[in-house]
């Protein structure tokens, strides 16, 4: 029985991870999770999950109420409780599904206590990648893939060699303007951005799919998981979402892992790992169904925050942090109709320029550079919106 620590429970992946751990009752059990804000589905999953014995909340004073609710449960909040939650030993596997950087603190976290990650906080490597890959050097656990174009190239890897590799291969979708010419883009709303083609995500990373700087995000997390230069990494745009990646091997075979658009293949690949099991009430791909599969060249000049992201991560140091705080602000402001669309291209790039570059990192620079990206952005709406 592997004890599980889920972090944003409440949120799509962590939403799909419950679902997961209870139809394999017999291998999983979660013992602690987080949910911020949304206080009733907490509810909900204590009702579900029994074994709960910890739970993180955003606000200090829901922490008290709840602490008077459910005596046998001990309650921490914000993010130091978050990160103290992630230090407790009684856990053997953390799922963090927590959306932006302050996911990046509980990982680091937990494997400086020889835990094991299924990591689907991107912003764990894409700003804090370094510091990651130092954390598994100097200790026990190990870090598992959940996006599903990691995972993709996680099952098409195993069994092969690094030095075999050509390249890798990330599928994208395109996003919810992958049709639409620059010109276009100035007249689209937030509801046209949160309309998916292909995927039911949260509000963030849909608006990152449209403006492709999650692809961007992806590239530099395959780096820092694969330990593969940013030349040998590919993008490419295609519209099923059926294949999830693929590895191109030096004889020029690839690989490819496709299935159905279900984020509980590559979640519980993670949480198996090496195993593989059934999921419930998930029907397999039919190629019998598919008509055809296209793919379309990604153009840096139709998505410069893809071409930006190949540029911070190649750069490395506090990079990351301070293009994802620009972009975590900037989608903020777009969703609450502050800016256009194109605008957040425009705020994030100023950000990179602006925000001091530093190579040799620690976490209290990458905190630094993160903040400085988000009151770089946030000034610029202000002059701009008078």
């Amino acid at each position: 029985m592997k004890k599980l620590l889920l972090l944003g429970a409440s949120g799509s992946i962590g939403s799909q991870t419950v679902d997961v751990v209870l139809h394999h009752k017999n291998e999983f059990t979660i013992i602690g999770l987080s949910v911020g804000y949304r206080i009733e589905k907490l509810h909900e999953l204590l009702a579900q999950l029994p074994s709960v014995q910890r739970v993180c909340v955003a606000e200090e004073t829901a922490k008290s109420v709840l602490q008077n609710q459910y005596p046998s449960i001990r309650f921490y909040s914000g993010d130091d409780g978050m990160s103290d939650l992630c230090a407790w030993s009684e856990y053997d596997m953390l799922v963090n599904a927590v959306v932006g950087f302050r996911g990046l603190r509980p990982t680091l976290t937990a494997l400086e206590h020889d835990k094991d990650v299924a990591l689907a906080n991107k912003e764990s490597l894409v700003a804090g990648g370094p510091l990651v890959k130092e954390a598994l050097k100097n200790h026990q656990g190990s870090l598992y893939p959940i996006d599903s174009e990691h995972s993709a190239i996680f099952q098409c890897l195993r069994g092969n060699e690094m030095n075999e590799v050509d390249k890798l291969i990330i599928t994208a979708s395109g996003g919810s303007f992958r049709d639409l010419d620059r010109e276009a883009l100035k007249h689209v709303s937030v509801e046209d951005a949160l309309h998916h083609p292909n995927w039911q995500m949260g509000a963030r990373i849909t608006i990152d799919s449209a403006t492709m700087m999650n692809k961007g995000f992806e590239v530099i997390e395959a780096h820092y998981l694969f330990d593969i230069p940013f030349e040998k990494i590919e993008t490419i745009i295609h519209y099923e979402s059926l294949i999830h990646s693929m590895v191109q091997f030096q004889d020029h075979a690839i690989l490819a892992q496709l299935g159905s658009p279900d984020m509980r293949l590559p979640i519980q690949y993670a949480l198996l790992y090496p195993s593989r099991d059934e999921i419930g009430g998930s029907q397999p791909l039919d190629f019998t169904k598919i008509s055809s599969l296209h793919f379309k060249q990604t153009d840096f000049d139709r998505y410069p925050l893809l071409k930006l992201a190949y540029e911070v991560g190649v750069r490395g140091g506090n990079g990351g942090a301070i293009m994802n705080g620009a972009d975590e602000a900037a989608v903020d402001h777009f969703i609450k109709g502050n800016i256009s669309f194109l605008d957040i291209e425009t705020l994030v790039m100023n950000a990179v320029k602006q925000v001091p570059f530093k190579k040799d990192v620690t976490l209290p620079d990458l905190i630094e550079a993160d903040a400085m990206a988000r009151q770089c952005v946030n000034t610029w709406v202000e002059r701009n919106s008078l």
